[in-house]
């Protein structure tokens, strides 16, 4: 169970046109920083394409491979010439980013959609300025938006003020609508970042499917206040996706211990699944800075092979 956050979910339906403006446009000065600072070199370096290509032939110059010489090449022009290579990217990354009933609640400034949009168009920064494409597929108990790959900021702006401001149909949370849907969409492997809470089930299969062609990181979204309580009396809580009402007794150290266990359990029945598919997870919460999470994410798989 979840307590609701009212207010967060009618903000964005409080906001005028020039106030959405102006917060998506906070989001992308943002986001372009922390892509410049901190994570371009990074996410190269993680994400680095699917190998070399062949680009053109340039006459040898003192200090060059000498492996790399053109025989043919400088045969025929009588010089030596070697051959020059790029780095052959062609990756598209997938954003399925979960805008359902829970991601609303938030003991903090911000609530997890908050911090799901920031990622997700930092994400999107960082791959636009590598010259990937990027998808973004918005889900709750259905999907609710499906932009296609592209480049270019404009698409990424695009992203970031759906990602904010679109008023979902449903209220659950399933991403294993998402994930069919990618399964459909995506011709070649991608890279494949999940951002929700989790609060889900019977998703396996789709996410054990979606594994075997894409590398996927979930990236889990977690308000304090869903691991533990703190003693402040009666309190009822409402789960904001089914409706469903409980009286809980936060006085009661039992109470608030047997709160703390179930989210525990929860947390390790995540971990488990995502570990048995070979889905890495980046956990964050809204009350910490994201930042040290996906840095630490991004040094590591830096120093692994690469996967896609």
């Amino acid at each position: 169970m979840l307590l609701t956050t009212s207010a967060a979910t009618s903000l964005y339906a409080e906001l005028t046109p020039e106030e959405m403006a102006a917060r998506v446009r906070r989001l992308q000065i943002r986001a372009k920083r922390l892509v410049r600072m901190l994570f371009l070199g990074e996410y190269h370096s993680v994400f680095r394409g699917r190998g070399i290509e062949f680009s053109e032939v340039r006459e040898y110059v003192p200090g060059d491979d000498v492996r790399a010489i053109d025989w043919n090449v400088t045969a025929r022009m009588n010089a030596p010439f070697i051959k020059k290579f790029v780095e052959e990217r062609e990756l598209v990354v997938y954003l399925l980013v979960d805008l359902s009933a829970s991601s609303s609640f938030s003991t903090t400034p911000f609530t997890k959609r908050d911090l799901a949009a920031e990622i997700a168009t930092l994400i999107a920064f960082a791959a636009d300025a590598n010259n990937d494409r990027v998808a973004a597929i918005a889900f709750t108990d259905r999907v609710e938006l499906y932009l296609r790959p592209r480049k270019g900021t404009q698409h990424v702006l695009r992203m970031a003020r759906d990602f904010i401001h679109l008023r979902p149909a449903g209220r659950g949370t399933d991403p294993g609508s998402a994930l069919d849907l990618l399964m459909r969409v995506a011709k070649r492997p991608g890279v494949v970042f999940i951002l929700s809470d989790f609060h889900a089930s019977g998703f396996e299969a789709s996410l054990r499917l979606a594994a075997q062609k894409h590398d996927i990181i979930a990236i889990s979204l977690t308000d304090i206040r869903e691991l533990a309580i703190t003693a402040a009396g009666l309190l009822l809580l409402r789960d904001p996706e089914t409706g469903a009402r409980t009286l809980i007794d936060t006085d009661d150290r039992a109470e608030r211990a047997a709160y703390a266990a179930a989210a525990a359990a929860r947390t390790a029945q995540r971990r488990r699944l995502l570990s048995s598919l070979g889905v890495e997870e980046v956990p964050v919460r809204t009350d910490v800075s994201y930042v040290k999470p996906l840095m630490t994410f991004f040094r590591s798989r830096a120093k692994r092979p690469r996967s896609v």
